[in-house]
C-alpha cells in the first residue's frame, strides 16, 4: 500500500501537472470504484484545479467550487501519468481522468478491488474522510507522545493505526521500528522517556529520508514503480537476509493479511517473535532466540 513517503511523491508529481489544469471529463469502468453519491461526479468536469495534496494515505485532488476528488489506492492501487484520452485497457484499468495537460490513470491489480474514489464538496467533507490520526510530520515530542500512549497497543499496531498515525502502514512502520531498536510487540504504555524520543526521531527521519530518496529516483518523471518493497531498506520484505546493522537474519511475524519483519538481534535483545500459526504448528519446538534457531 502506497504510504505516507509514496502519496507525497505522487502528490509532487501531480501539482507539477495539474497548476491550472482542468478537469475535463471523467470515465470511470469499474462500479466498485465510486464510494459516494452526492455530489454527481459530472460536477468535478469543467473545473479548474487549484491544488493537490494529501490526507492521510488518500491523493486529494481540489477543484473549483470548493470541490475535492480523492483517490485511496489501498495495496494495489498505482496512478499514472498518459497522454490526453489514453484509453482504458484490461482488467487492471479502474478509471480515467482527463485534464487539458494530460489524463491521470487508476489501476488496480489483482481480483480485490478496494481502491476508492470520493468527490465530496467542503472542507468538513473532506476530512470526514480522514481517520483522526495526527500528521506525524508534524507532531511535536509532546503531542507524538500524548497519540502513542492514548491506548496501550503494541507499537507495530499502533502505528499502523489510522487513528493514531496518518499516513504510516506496514512497510515504513518496520523500518521505523528498526531505526528506533523497538520491538513490534513493545507495548506503548511500557516505554520509557528515552524510548519515546527514539521512535519520534525514527519516525521523522525514516519518513523524510525515504520521501527525499524517492523523490530524487523519480527526478521529476511521474512515479511508476511504486511498491512497498525496495532496495535498502533494512527489514521490510527481506525475511531470512543479513541485517545490515549486525547481519542477523532478518525474523518475521504473521497475522491476517499483515506481516512485521524486525532484526532479533537489533530490536528484541535476541528473542524471537512466535505468531499464532507458528506457535501451534511447532509448540515447545518453537525456537525462543536466534541461537536456538541457529542450532535448528
Amino acid at each position: 500500500m502506497p504510504e505516507l513517503p509514496d502519496v507525497d511523491v505522487y502528490v509532487a508529481a501531480l501539482s507539477a501537472r495539474l497548476s491550472n489544469a482542468t478537469l475535463e471529463r471523467i470515465r470511470v469502468k469499474s462500479p466498485f470504484l465510486l464510494r459516494s453519491v452526492t455530489p454527481p461526479l459530472k460536477d468535478a468536469e469543467g473545473k479548474r484545479v487549484t491544488g493537490v495534496r494529501r490526507l492521510g494515505k488518500r491523493v486529494v485532488i481540489a477543484l473549483e467550487g470548493d470541490l475535492f476528488l480523492t483517490l485511496h489506492l489501498m495495496i494495489a492501487g498505482r496512478l499514472h501519468w498518459k497522454d490526453k484520452g489514453a484509453a482504458l485497457a484490461g482488467k487492471v484499468s479502474l478509471a480515467a481522468f482527463d485534464f487539458d495537460t494530460g489524463t491521470l490513470t487508476l489501476t488496480e491489480a489483482g481480483s480485490k478491488k478496494r481502491a476508492s474514489l470520493h468527490l465530496v464538496r467542503g472542507e468538513p467533507a473532506l476530512h470526514d474522510l480522514a481517520r483522526g490520526g495526527i500528521e506525524p510530520l508534524d507532531a511535536t515530542p509532546a503531542s507524538f507522545r500524548a497519540a502513542l500512549t492514548r491506548e496501550n497497543r503494541t507499537l507495530k499496531r499502533a502505528l499502523t493505526d489510522p487513528s493514531i498515525f496518518s499516513g504510516i502502514g506496514n512497510a515504513y512502520s518496520d523500518e521505523i521500528l528498526h531505526a528506533a531498536r523497538l520491538s513490534p510487540a513493545q507495548l506503548t504504555r511500557n516505554l520509557d522517556d528515552a524510548e519515546i524520543a527514539r521512535l519520534h526521531t525514527a519516525v521523522r527521519d525514516t519518513l523524510i529520508g525515504w520521501r527525499d530518496r524517492l523523490t530524487a529516483e523519480v527526478g521529476g518523471k511521474f512515479p511508476e514503480k511504486v511498491t512497498a518493497f525496495r532496495p535498502g531498506m533494512a527489514v521490510h520484505g527481506r525475511f531470512r537476509q543479513p541485517c545490515p546493522v549486525c547481519g542477523s537474519p532478518v525474523q518475521r511475524i504473521v497475522y491476517a493479511e499483515n506481516e512485521a519483519n524486525y532484526c532479533a538481534r537489533c530490536q528484541t535483545g535476541g528473542r524471537l517473535l512466535a505468531d499464532r500459526a507458528m506457535s501451534r504448528l511447532l509448540g515447545k519446538d518453537w525456537p525462543k532466540t536466534l541461537e536456538e534457531l541457529e542450532r535448528a
